[in-house]
């Protein structure tokens, strides 16, 4: 008697939790993530599923920020290390793949409606963003890539740079891999 009890609340709880859902929106609108000391905003509808480290494959003759290739979840996925690609970690000063790996690395997939398996090589996940987080916006920088999108200052100060992973699954750059 008492589990079927407990059975009723639980589906109470969820249909009030749904019905909240509909009624309030979505509300992150980014996953917050850390690479190379540089805090990056990517949006939730262009990424994918995230993964815990894993071993990887590396492939010689390709550009530093190239760390390999991982199977997940029995396919294969190019392992892109966003410090190295973005700039926060020199080439020159980066140390081998497996003196940088935490307990807290993290591969974070683009959405497979970019069309392309790859993965980004993250230190850590900084938990999801939305809008009213942050106390201003900037616009792109002219000098950045073509794939960085807005610059947001967060409440405490800290700087945001928002990727656009669309235009980044379609950069020359970052689909000619070969050194």
């Amino acid at each position: 008697m008492a589990n079927r009890q407990s059975l009723k609340d639980l589906q109470v709880r969820l249909a009030e939790r749904l019905t909240a859902a509909r009624t309030e929106g979505a509300s992150a609108s980014w996953l917050a993530l850390e690479a190379g000391g540089g805090r990056f905003l990517v949006p939730l509808v262009q990424s994918g599923e995230i993964f815990p480290w894993t071993s990887l494959q590396t492939v010689p003759y390709t550009k530093r920020w190239y760390a390999g290739v991982a199977s997940l979840r029995g396919g294969l996925h190019g392992v892109v290390d966003l410090a190295l690609l973005s700039g926060r970690l020199a080439a020159a000063s980066a140390a081998r793949v497996s003196d940088r790996v935490t307990s807290e690395s993290r591969l974070v997939s683009l959405h497979s409606a970019l069309g392309v398996n790859a993965v980004l090589w993250i230190d850590r996940l900084l938990g999801l963003r939305n809008p009213s987080m942050f106390a201003s916006v900037m616009e792109r920088d002219a000098q950045a890539p073509a794939w960085y999108a807005r610059r947001f200052t967060d409440k405490d100060g800290q700087e945001w740079q928002e990727l656009n992973l669309q235009a980044l699954s379609h950069d020359p750059e970052f689909l000619a891999i070969a050194a």
